[in-house]
């Protein structure tokens, strides 16, 4: 199974290939940006069509099984007109399907698809603004040129490559890789891997209740969880959705990403910063998952001095905001029950000028576990990066059908830096992932950790993880680095010198017999013509 997903991953890459160098070497195809929001507008009417084309096929045969004529006007009238007559599925106008599109003349491409994209925004309040009024028109490409993009994204079918899978935001890392070459993370074009999303999903399990994200770039934690949700009770209806997202193509994005995954949601009315315009204020929610801009510099404003995120602590320091970031979760964390988990850069484990407010953080008993993650995960940095959970209930009780003991001025620290056999094939740059063998063995240590009858204070596997006391962290000067307190062995003490050196002693014993011997032979065969070199 897993040498088939590998396989997966190299076809859909050499589709992107393909549509990377169309786009490359056309005439008037734009900027990076412009390129990515034709591929992902493409990819995105190519799944949503497809899955159009299975939703009818799957009614048709329900109604035949039923006894009912699929073909009859009335009963297209009575089940065919709905607006999402099946999960996800969107009741498409004509104009709008895939296969109207496949088959439309090359010089007609760039107006129908236009014409597509209009249609379904009109009928899908989930869609408004999703789409940028004459992304291909403007563009123009020559009928040759988009022809050949469209034939390429033809070939991604969801029925290949997993509709399970966040498509819409492989695709999205794809061509950030390819061309992004000057975004950087503060421009909120980043996209988190699926390996380290569905590790926090499994850390913190948000089953159902509500979700949030406050800077939910494609709406990949979104939808990571709904799988999550469904492998585990198959109702992805009761967990519900709020996100925000500063740039707004990525607003876009995850407005197409979550509408195509039948995920409801609430991500506001624009894009916008959740510093400066949180669109959710006031809003408390039972799990937040993100993955923030690591280290943001531009982050601050006047208008932020006195906010109340940071009343409680202090204001987080202008030259930085993973600070500001763990101050806004924190406020919108339901205050008895919330959990959070979230990416931070590791600096933020120890920065001098943030102490007072980790120890805060400390002492008010919000943080819960530290995990450090191997260092080739993204495919866009080498930052090595940190999960961080906070946790509004440390005192014990039942969560998901598990009883937790207390876990008061505790925090559990992880070092998963050495697992790193598992490299991706096909990648131009190093990069590893974790799997789900380690996945789950890595929230199997937190959910452990947490139950009834472990023993935090003699909780630990040296090199691995290990359970500490807020006494020992206020030793340690309010750090939260894993080194400095797990324990790490020196493998060289457990070797036996004497023996070691006895057996290099021997061994350097017949170098020197050799070449001593080596010597002799050498000055013999000089002496026997006549040349001694004594």
């Amino acid at each position: 199974m897993a040498k088939k997903k590998t396989t997966d991953t190299i076809n859909l890459d050499s589709i992107l290939f393909k549509c990377r160098d169309i786009l490359r070497a056309a005439r008037n195809s734009g900027s990076f940006f412009e390129k990515r929001d034709m591929m992902l507008t493409l990819v995105f009417l190519r799944f949503i069509g497809e899955k159009y084309e299975d939703g009818i096929e799957k009614l048709r045969q329900i109604l035949i099984e039923q006894g009912l004529d699929p073909d009859d006007e009335n009963i297209r009238a009575a089940f065919f007109d709905d607006a999402t007559f099946t999960d996800g599925t969107y009741n498409l106008p004509l104009e709008a399907r895939w296969t109207t599109i496949i088959n439309t003349p090359a010089p007609k491409l760039n107006v129908a698809l236009d014409n597509a994209l209009h249609s379904i925004a009109a009928g899908s309040k989930q869609l408004k603004g999703c789409f940028v009024e004459g992304t291909f028109t403007t563009r123009n490409l020559a009928p040759n040129d988009i022809k050949k993009l469209i034939d390429e994204v033809n070939k991604i079918s969801h029925k290949q490559f997993g509709e399970e899978k966040d498509l819409i935001g492989r695709v999205y890392e794809y061509f950030l890789k390819e061309f992004a070459v000057n975004a950087t993370k503060e421009e909120g074009e980043f996209y988190t891997p699926h390996d380290a999303v569905q590790l926090i999903a499994t850390m913190i399990e948000p089953y159902d209740g509500t979700l949030y994200d406050p800077c939910c770039g494609s709406g990949g934690m979104f939808i990571q969880s709904a799988a999550l949700v469904k492998s585990k009770q198959g109702d992805i209806n009761r967990i519900n959705v709020y996100g925000q997202e500063k740039e707004p193509a990525t607003y876009r994005l995850a407005k197409m990403n979550l509408a195509l995954r039948g995920i409801s949601h609430n991500l506001g009315e624009t894009s916008d910063s959740s510093f400066l315009n949180d669109l959710h204020k006031g809003l408390y929610f039972d799990y937040i998952m993100a993955n923030p801009p690591f280290n943001l510099k531009s982050w601050y404003d006047i208008t932020l001095a006195n906010d109340p995120r940071w009343a409680d602590y202090q204001t987080p320091p202008e030259s930085n905001g993973n600070y500001a970031w763990i101050l806004h979760i924190l406020s919108h964390l339901k205050k008895q029950t919330g959990v959070a988990g979230f990416l931070l850069a590791n600096g933020a484990l120890n920065d001098s000028d943030t102490l007072e407010i980790r120890k805060k953080l400390i002492q008010k008993d919000k943080v819960e576990a530290i995990i450090v993650l191997p260092r080739e995960l993204f495919i866009t940095t080498d930052i090595s990066v940190t999960l961080w959970i906070l946790n509004q209930n440390k005192k014990g009780g039942s969560y998901h059908g598990r009883n937790l003991r207390s876990r008061e001025h505790e925090i559990l620290f992880m070092d998963l830096r050495t697992w790193t056999e598992n490299p991706v094939k096909g990648e131009n740059k190093k990069k590893v992932l974790l799997n789900t063998i380690q996945i789950k063995r890595a929230a199997d240590i937190y959910h452990t950790w947490q139950g009834d009858g472990t023993d935090g204070s003699h909780y630990e596997v040296p090199e691995l993880y290990r359970s500490v006391g807020i006494d020992e962290i206020e030793q340690n000067n309010w750090a939260l680095t894993p080194s400095k307190y797990i324990e790490f062995i020196d493998h060289d003490l457990e070797i036996n010198y004497e023996n070691e050196m006895a057996r290099i002693q021997t061994e350097m014993q017949e170098v020197m017999k050799l070449e001593k011997r080596s010597q002799q032979l050498l000055e013999d065969a000089f002496r026997g013509i006549g040349y001694g070199i004594e």
